[in-house]
């Protein structure tokens, strides 16, 4: 008798302790799933805040539209024959076949300018996307798993903080006798992702410390699909803010070099290329055509990209500050 209260008993407790394991690993599955939904409830939340601001909306339709403009309109013009020099419509005035005129060798500036406008953003673009995808990648690496690795990671991109990335460009691009887009790019991306890992590492960091990455560990997931499918998301909103900024920024930086004359070669169609013309008094004065629709573009542009990623800053601090 006694022998089957004990089994009974024994049966008991080890359907307590099945009932007990399987309470908290639903709860686990339930605390990850909240958390994941959280980061989709937190992106749709801040771009709810963005849609609030018509300013915001009017810029990222203008710059929509500008890109289209450039990459559609850029499809009609070949490269050889706008660069091709035509002495006779030298300074030619807008009108006729060049509506937008002529500059100092007789090149279509309507031409250039699509065309140039075309590798400024495509430049801005892939510098963007090269920095981010180091510079976050390392971030979650060194944040991710601390230690000996974060260390050695943070020395590493301490010393590239440090040095003159601008005058480092300069000197390698005079340094070159040729250089083409691609060699441009990489330049400018080599040490232009120090400061965004250093972001990112920061952020990492604090979310790996909390409870759904925990779970996680506990139930065996691999350390790549935490970083990049859990973690990841939930810094969807400092990716997008970043990123923006970012493209702003480099876009710029491609312009500054090309009209400093240090960036993008004079046969190669280019923003700053166009603006280099301004230099010249004459052409300053003169010949208004050749240089002001380049930078009321190149002006615009940056402008937008500018407003749109302060709009998203904000509107991601006041998601923030709702909780």
């Amino acid at each position: 008798m006694n022998t089957e209260e004990e089994k009974k008993a024994g049966r008991m407790e080890e359907l307590k302790t099945e009932i007990a394991s399987t309470a908290v690993g639903e709860n686990r599955l339930s605390h990850e799933v909240n958390e994941e939904t959280k980061a989709v409830v937190d992106f749709r939340g801040m771009l709810g805040e963005f849609r609030k601001d018509k300013l915001a909306i009017s810029a990222l339709g203008t710059l929509i539209f500008l890109f289209l403009f450039v990459f559609v309109g850029s499809l009609f013009f070949d490269e050889t024959q706008v660069m091709q020099v035509d002495l006779l419509n030298r300074y030619a005035s807008p009108g006729g076949t060049h509506l937008l005129g002529t500059d100092e060798a007789g090149r279509d500036v309507l031409g250039q300018l699509l065309l140039g406008a075309r590798t400024s953003l495509v430049a801005g673009t892939a510098v963007t996307v090269l920095t981010g995808c180091i510079g976050i990648g390392l971030g979650l690496l060194s944040g991710y798993y601390g230690g000996f690795l974060d260390g050695l990671l943070m020395r590493f991109i301490e010393f590239i903080m440090v040095l003159p990335a601008s005058v480092l460009v300069l000197v390698l691009v005079s340094i070159m006798s040729e250089y083409s887009l691609v060699t441009f790019i990489l330049l400018m991306s080599a040490f232009s992702w120090a400061g965004k890992s250093k972001v990112f590492r920061n952020r990492t960091r604090s979310e790996a410390k909390r409870d759904y990455v925990r779970a996680s560990k506990t139930a065996g997931t691999n350390d790549m699909l935490i970083m990049f499918r859990e973690i990841l998301p939930n810094l969807s909103s400092l990716v997008i803010i970043n990123t923006t900024m970012s493209l702003a920024r480099n876009i710029g930086m491609e312009t500054g070099l090309s009209f400093l004359g240090f960036g993008l070669p004079p046969t190669v169609p280019s923003i700053g290329n166009l603006l280099r013309y301004a230099i010249s008094p004459t052409v300053f004065e003169n010949y208004v055509w050749v240089w002001l629709p380049a930078s009321t573009l190149i002006f615009v542009v940056l402008l937008c990209i500018i407003y749109v990623g302060q709009a998203l800053r904000r509107a991601a601090d006041a998601k923030q500050m709702q909780g």
